[in-house]
């Protein structure tokens, strides 16, 4: 008969299909002994008196995973050490490596509410810290390609949401209150120890039962909030940093709220308010009750005039940043106070059209240390000449202000004798050649400059390797490349020396 590779083929699949066969081969192999084919002449048994010795009995179960035999806690700490780039794809391994690589995981960004509210994520993940639930409170129609974006966040929608004025409620796309209530009843009941919570749409009796359940809770984003439900976060005694969101179109926390908050979170370290009301009252009552809070955020909000006079109560409040506010503050006493603790300044994408409340905020925060303008509209020189009330400057940063002039900037700049970092940003208004030699003297005690006010501008790649920003005022030395600096900038030095 002549060779046929089919039936050879088959042959040798049935071969490798007994799993007897296979497991003779592999113990073989480990034994380093050849196998005995069934028509060879077997050796003569031992006689009676021949002493018995015993030989390895190769087992049906071969261990093929050398990893099985170590335990869940030394696997664990051999997992915890590769870098997070290579721990994600274990759980690729076996079901063994898929439920330790869920017990290495800390932080979870849930997309599916009913993986939580069906228990799935505890157990999948049981030594959660950090969860952020907001994407999951929200209920998306499926399979349609519309992108909404909202300054609370970004989710897919129907095409209705544009038709409609007050689109983004709770009731077209946000999960309701008791559903949300009975999903972190759950996230409590299996989460002791957790510390950092973002959610959305929670009632008060939601937020009381993780305050309760979760007393090492120190960080909690909530949006769509009101008094309220302020009244359950007021129960998170521990609380060091919290955000808080009002409705998308009108704000409901108001004087009430901020001051239950105050009287219940007195550990706060750093607060955010979003689209939130209040006036006066609210604001004393944080900085009277909240002693160690050092960072205030406020964000479109919509406080009534006179917020600002509150600020003096916060004795220990080292930054104040302002985001996307219309305004500052309307009608204020000539009395404002002072926080003495202020180091940091921050206005970013805020509408400066008061000077008069302009200068106040300065008056207030006349100790800060670093300034940063950045996107503001409105910033004009006239606006700009009211940061002469900052005394303490040492780091400036104006980026995106196109209505402030090279005149504008020197005026304030030159009063400020602590000054040794300026950085100045896309403020087309700015020009290279209308440097004069007291803004000369300025740059040259600078440790750090970074100039890039427009795409024209040559003083910035001018400087590079001269030492600005390194040496202070010794860099002007004789290792200076003068003739890499423009002309009209070597000239107005020269006169100024």
């Amino acid at each position: 008969m002549g060779f046929s590779p089919d039936k050879e083929n088959q042959h040798s699949a049935s071969w490798l299909r007994s799993k007897k066969a296979l497991n003779n081969v592999l113990c073989a192999m480990r034994l380093n002994k050849p196998l005995t084919p069934k028509n060879q002449i077997q050796p003569p048994l031992a006689s009676p008196r021949t002493p018995k010795i015993h030989h390895f009995t190769p087992t049906t179960d071969v261990v093929l995973d050398k990893t099985s035999l170590l335990s869940d806690e030394i696997l664990l700490k051999i997992l915890s050490k590769l870098p997070t780039s290579q721990r994600d794809a274990n759980f690729l391994v076996s079901k063994r490596w898929l439920n330790l690589q869920g017990r290495l995981v800390r932080s979870v960004k849930l997309l599916d509410w009913y993986f939580l509210v069906s228990g799935r994520l505890l157990y999948r993940f049981p030594n959660l810290v950090r969860v952020d639930l907001v994407t999951g409170c929200l209920v998306s129609p499926q399979n349609l390609g519309v992108s909404v974006t909202n300054r609370i966040v970004s989710f897919h929608g129907g095409s209705d949401c544009f038709h409609h004025k007050d689109w983004f409620t709770p009731e077209n796309y946000a999960l309701s209150g008791d559903e949300v209530d009975r999903g972190l009843k759950v996230l409590a009941g299996g989460f002791p120890n957790l510390r950092k919570l973002a959610v959305m749409n929670a009632t008060e009796m939601g937020l009381l039962s993780v305050a309760e359940e979760c007393p090492a809770l120190q960080e909690l984003e909530l949006r769509m909030c009101n008094d309220r439900v302020l009244r359950g976060i007021a129960a998170c005694q521990n609380l060091q940093i919290l955000r808080l969101s009002g409705v998308a179109d009108g704000s409901l926390v108001s004087d009430v709220g901020l001051t239950i908050l105050a009287q219940g979170c007195k550990k706060l370290m750093k607060l955010e308010l979003s689209g939130c009301g209040g006036s006066f009252e609210g604001i004393r009552a944080i900085g009277q009750c909240c002693l160690m809070l050092q960072e205030l955020t406020l964000s479109d909000h919509d406080m009534e005039d006179g917020w600002m006079l509150g600020l003096s109560f916060c004795e220990n409040l080292k930054s104040l940043r302002l985001v996307s506010c219309r305004r500052i503050d309307g009608v204020l006493d000539e009395d404002l106070g002072c926080c003495p603790a202020i180091e940091s300044l921050h206005l970013d994408k805020c509408q400066l059209r008061d000077k008069k409340s302009l200068r106040a905020l300065f008056l207030i925060s006349q100790n800060a240390r670093e300034v940063v303008l950045q996107n503001c509209w409105g910033l004009s020189d006239d606006m700009f000449i009211t940061a002469t009330a900052l005394r303490r400057v040492s780091s400036l940063s104006i980026q995106g202000c196109s209505l402030l002039s090279t005149h504008g900037l020197e005026s304030v700049i030159i009063s400020w004798d602590e000054l040794k970092s300026l950085k100045v940003i896309s403020c087309n208004n700015i020009k290279d050649e209308e440097i004069n030699p007291l803004l000369s003297n300025v740059f040259a005690a600078l440790k750090d400059l970074k100039w890039e006010p427009d795409s024209r501008s040559r003083l910035s790649s001018s400087l590079a390797g001269t030492g600005v920003g390194r040496k202070g005022a010794k860099f002007f030395n004789k290792s200076c490349d003068w003739k890499s600096l423009p002309a009209s900038f070597r000239t107005k030095l020269d006169a100024s020396t």
